[in-house]
């Protein structure tokens, strides 16, 4: 199909701008890039879409999300609010992921997808966790992302939390998972899941190492987000927790760090060396007010340092604006947060998910994946490579997403999702978060 008449951006390292311009697509594959009157002279006998003057851009990507946070939205009867970041997990995400069914598991997924799409979010690397439905969670998601036609990235979170029984079932999720994972459609991929260095013991870390080596997998974890995560590890094992996990052997170039707020400078320099990747998560760090992390000095050090929402919600539009602002206050600097977090979004999470599947992700350029939005955007003020990213930030990231589409195939078209049924899915969902509640409250 050919998608012509738009205001064609991208926002990788060299900004692309092409007014009324036009994107030709086969297969699964942009094919073609340019104005609209050279593609569609080029291109005739192709179905084309008219986009009427929209922004048409690179899909978003989410270097960091949990699929399985749906049901704490509006979370009632579990008790006492929270007092610090520990309280947080305790007291609700640990009991929300151990009272995961199967059920629970597709029908939390099926909402933040229905979110992602309507959000322009086309791909995503999810976290997961269900201590009481590890076996075969991961394919379960696989095989709602494939039908529901999303590109993402798969990971269980193994830990020590709730027993080496769980333990090895967690390893094993991801051996099973990884070891399969190639005979599955372009869409899904995977990583071998840590949940975070403070709850998995040297023991735990070898046998995960050892195992992701044997499927030529990377990690995914969270890494210092709070400060507990450092002493912990120093206490414990009298080593920063960046230390820790270079020493067993979980840094290198496939492994996502989610967070890394509370990193010194040497820290900084192993990851660094190691081409470690980091997503960063600010609305959910303000959220569990652990801190910010330094994002300016990692990308300065040459980390690929993405951005993530940790859950919050699929929207990256919400995390770039409030990254932005988070970096100017904490800086005290109104040239601070801007470049770096359009750095992050757009050309790092383009870089971490194409190192992840293989394949040029992010971009709009000839063979790169056609993962692409169509925004409701009319520059109202004119519109140049130079103000390109001012535009994106005060003006595209506060319009609406006409039309989403992943992997060449349309998702939602005029603002109407085509394989979601938002309507019925919320129906079971209060039903189910009902169920999932009181389950946490006696946990």
């Amino acid at each position: 199909m050919i998608i012509y008449n738009a205001t064609v951006i991208s926002l990788g390292a060299k900004p692309l701008l092409i007014p009324n311009g036009a994107v030709y697509v086969r297969d699964d594959r942009i094919m073609d890039v340019g104005k609209s009157s050279r593609i569609m002279k080029a291109y005739k006998s192709m179905p084309s879409i008219n986009a009427n003057g929209k922004v048409l851009m690179p899909g978003l990507i989410n270097s960091h999300t949990h699929l399985y946070s749906t049901f704490a939205l509006g979370m009632l009867g579990i008790g006492p609010q929270p007092r610090n970041f520990m309280q947080t997990l305790k007291k609700v995400w640990w009991r929300l992921d151990r009272a995961l069914s199967e059920e629970a598991i597709q029908l939390s997924a099926l909402i933040s997808l229905a979110q992602a799409i309507r959000a322009g979010t086309t791909t995503l690397i999810d976290h997961h966790s269900s201590p009481n439905a590890i076996r075969g969670s991961l394919n379960c998601l696989g095989d709602t992302i494939e039908d529901v036609g999303i590109r993402a990235c798969l990971s269980y979170e193994v830990s020590d939390r709730d027993g080496m029984r769980r333990t090895r079932e967690g390893i094993a999720e991801n051996v099973r998972f990884l070891q399969a994972v190639s005979r599955r459609s372009s869409l899904v991929r995977g990583l071998f899941g840590l949940h975070s260095s403070f709850t998995v013991s040297d023991e735990t870390l070898r046998r995960c190492v050892n195992a992701a080596r044997a499927v030529n997998a990377g990690f995914h974890l969270h890494c210092a987000e709070g400060l507990i995560d450092n002493e912990d590890s120093i206490k414990k094992h009298g080593k920063g927790v960046i230390e820790r996990l270079a020493e067993l052997g979980v840094l290198g170039p496939k492994t996502i760090l989610a967070h890394c707020v509370h990193v010194s400078e040497a820290q900084i320099s192993l990851l660094a060396k190691t081409r470690t990747m980091v997503a960063h998560n600010p609305r959910s760090n303000m959220n569990n007010a652990v801190g910010c992390a330094p994002l300016t000095h990692m990308l300065k050090r040459g980390i690929t340092v993405g951005l993530g929402t940790d859950g919050m919600s699929e929207s990256m539009w919400d995390e770039l604006k409030t990254g932005v602002l988070l970096h100017k206050h904490v800086g005290r600097d109104v040239r601070a947060g801007t470049s770096e977090m359009i750095t992050a979004l757009f050309q790092n999470n383009a870089r971490i998910a194409s190192r992840i599947f293989g394949a040029k992700i992010g971009v709009i350029e000839k063979c790169a994946k056609a993962d692409l939005i169509l925004v409701d955007y009319y520059p109202p003020t004119p519109l140049t490579k130079e103000n390109l990213a001012a535009h994106v930030l005060f003006g595209i990231a506060n319009a609406r997403v006409d039309s989403t589409i992943v992997n060449g195939k349309i998702l939602m078209q005029n603002g109407k999702l085509r394989r979601i049924n938002e309507s019925s899915i919320a129906t079971r969902g209060r039903k189910i978060a009902r169920q999932l509640w009181r389950r946490m409250v006696s946990s």
